[in-house]
């Protein structure tokens, strides 16, 4: 073991700020990162064995302990469980002889839960050592425990691929992109290198006014001018600046960045390096969630080919000193990622804990230099406006909400899938469109978002009204929407925190548990408002945007579906939760006899 350490640390150049990249090496190669990798990673870097263990404890895929030879970890979003997901679950317990959370006790198949894996669109679905299988049945999974026992490599199990760049050599993945609907920005036809050939012959000052005059606005959720970011970084004093692409696409209900990245990856690099030459920027990162690594490979030879045509590397385009380059940094699993501070501080090999700001990234971010932040979309839109102008993208939309939009659609409707659709749609026209009927409620935006009602779906897809990064997620009359989603949301938010900020920490698990409480029935009426009070703490003292909206998928449907808390709810000062059967029920057990209540 020792020697093949060696060889990983020696790999990434004894760079302590590879650390992420080392565990993710170690984690491929042993199965696990276990302390005698700790200590010997801390000794070759020269950090500590706290700075190891702190990066290595922080994120989902890292284990201390074997996960099984054959490691399955089911999606556990709502999505998920609306298609299925219990049934699955119960017959890989059947046929792997080990319950969810556990390792078979021949060690040959480990059971894990985790956060959604960005495949809403196809549930229930699982990463099996890497591998994401989809559709999942009962009798699917009786096939795949079967090639386990067989010792079967995971590749071969795959025999169906998906569409597009799915079935490709370096991908072959049963992913399918359900690109439902194609607009005019996105997936319109495209000649890769056009916009960079334009960009040489343009000065900074004329692209950034190009990028205003568009009046793009960020795609993943914040919406800040694109313009106006890259306007402050270029402008930082400092000669060192980077450029970034979010793709930690870790909403629960979002995939659209998943299929951009599968089909038109070489529209995001090159509005990447249109960025880096705007800023003065020479090197990008991906930073891509560690769920999508199946498309490394392949986004690698894009990479490649982009270099091979002189669109990335030396001198790009003809243009004397124009260098930039691009590599991907693999995420180990954790939604705070996606918030841009905590994605550097990954980059950098750390936990991905948010920074306080100011300093803003633009001014201090990667290495501690002026960067440039953006999500896949907005890139992918860049390279479109630096081709067609800005005045052609702020011609489509709204007049706040310039250009088009890719939604992910999921749930309970007929054609779930990635749908491009100008901003301004109506929530109502989105439904028609993917078939849903008999709508109780939609999630706009993910769990971060808003809980809307039928009453509202009049209203409008745009910055100017409902906002969002691109997930909706459809929920059916059928479903118990206290129970079976808001529940699940807070469980989400709960397992995502990383501890930092207190009231994320800890009153997001009492608003769960408050939860819980009128679920059951014992709850008062003053204690759901006492959760809109704790939703406007979490607001105002959390540091970042997974602890400022933790609370939203209890606060939008209190203040959209209140009747449904009231229905569960008393009228009174207190309603007792103790139940005497319950509290005797552990003490009967351990002396075999039935609890005698009448005594």
């Amino acid at each position: 073991m020792k020697a093949t350490l060696q060889t990983i640390i020696e790999k990434h150049q004894k760079d302590a700020t590879r650390l992420m990249d080392i565990l993710l090496d170690i984690q491929a190669e042993h199965g696990s990162v276990n302390d005698e990798a700790i200590a010997l990673v801390a000794s070759q870097l020269g950090i500590s064995k706290v700075d190891v263990e702190q990066t290595r404890s922080f994120y989902h895929f890292f284990t201390k302990e074997s996960a099984g030879k054959y490691t399955v970890y089911m999606n556990d979003s709502v999505v998920a469980n609306m298609k299925g997901k219990a049934e699955v679950v119960k017959a890989f317990e059947k046929e792997a002889n080990c319950k969810l959370g556990s390792v078979s006790a021949d060690g040959l198949i480990g059971l894990f839960n985790t956060a959604c894996i960005g495949m809403s669109d196809q549930e229930p679905a699982a990463l099996i050592n890497g591998k994401v299988f989809t559709n999942l049945t009962p009798a699917k999974v009786k096939e795949i425990v079967a090639g386990f026992k067989a010792d079967k490599c995971v590749k071969e199990m795959i025999t169906e691929y998906g569409d597009g760049q799915n079935s490709s050599e370096l991908i072959k993945s049963m992913v399918k992109n359900n690109l439902m609907k194609k607009g005019a920005v996105t997936f319109s036809e495209y000649k890769t290198g056009t916009a960079l050939r334009k960009v040489v012959e343009m000065n900074a000052d004329q692209i950034v006014a190009e990028v205003k005059t568009s009046g793009i606005r960020g795609r993943g959720g914040a919406g800040f001018p694109t313009g106006l970011k890259w306007d402050f970084c270029r402008k930082e004093a400092e000669p060192v600046k980077y450029v970034m692409c979010n793709a930690d696409e870790g909403e629960p209900g979002t995939f659209k960045d998943r299929v951009i990245l599968t089909e038109v990856p070489a529209l995001v690099f090159e509005g990447m390096t249109v960025a880096g030459y705007t800023i003065g920027a020479k090197q990008g990162i991906l930073y891509l969630r560690h769920e999508y690594k199946y498309l490394v490979k392949y986004l690698d030879k894009v990479l490649e080919d982009l270099r091979t045509q002189n669109l990335l590397g030396k001198n790009i385009a003809g243009k004397q000193g124009f260098d930039f380059d691009i590599r991907i940094q693999l995420g180990a699993g954790a939604y705070v990622c996606g918030e841009e501070s905590a994605l550097i501080e990954s980059c950098e090999g750390k936990r991905g804990e948010p920074r306080n700001r100011p300093p803003f990234p633009v001014q201090k971010g990667y290495m501690n230099k002026p960067t440039v932040i953006n999500n896949v979309e907005t890139l992918a839109h860049i390279t479109k406006i630096i081709e067609k102008g800005g005045a052609w993208y702020k011609g489509i939309g709204t007049k706040e909400s310039a250009g088009t939009k890719l939604l992910s659609i999921s749930g309970d409707c007929e054609k779930p899938g990635v749908y491009e659709i100008e901003w301004g749609m109506t929530i109502q026209q989105m439904l028609d469109m993917v078939g849903a009927k008999d709508v109780q409620a939609v999630q706009v935006a993910g769990p971060s978002g808003t809980c809307i009602n039928p009453k509202q779906f009049g209203r409008a897809i745009a910055y100017e009204d409902l906002a969002t990064g691109g997930a909706m997620t459809i929920i059916g009359n059928q479903r118990n929407l206290l129970k079976d989603v808001v529940h699940n949301y807070m469980d989400f938010f709960v397992d995502e925190s990383c501890g930092s900020c207190v009231p994320c920490r800890a009153l997001s698990v009492l608003m769960k548990e408050r939860l819980e409480k009128v679920i059951n029935g014992h709850a008062t009426k003053n204690e759901v408002n006492e959760l809109v009070e704790w939703g406007s703490f979490m607001k105002l003292a959390n540091r970042c945007g997974l602890g400022q909206t933790a609370s939203n998928p209890i606060i939008t449907t209190i203040q959209n579906f209140r009747e449904k808390y009231d229905a569960l709810t008393k009228d009174t000062d207190y309603v007792s939760e103790f139940n005497m059967e319950t509290a005797v029920a552990a003490s009967c057990a351990v002396v075999g006899r039935k609890p005698n209540l009448e005594h």
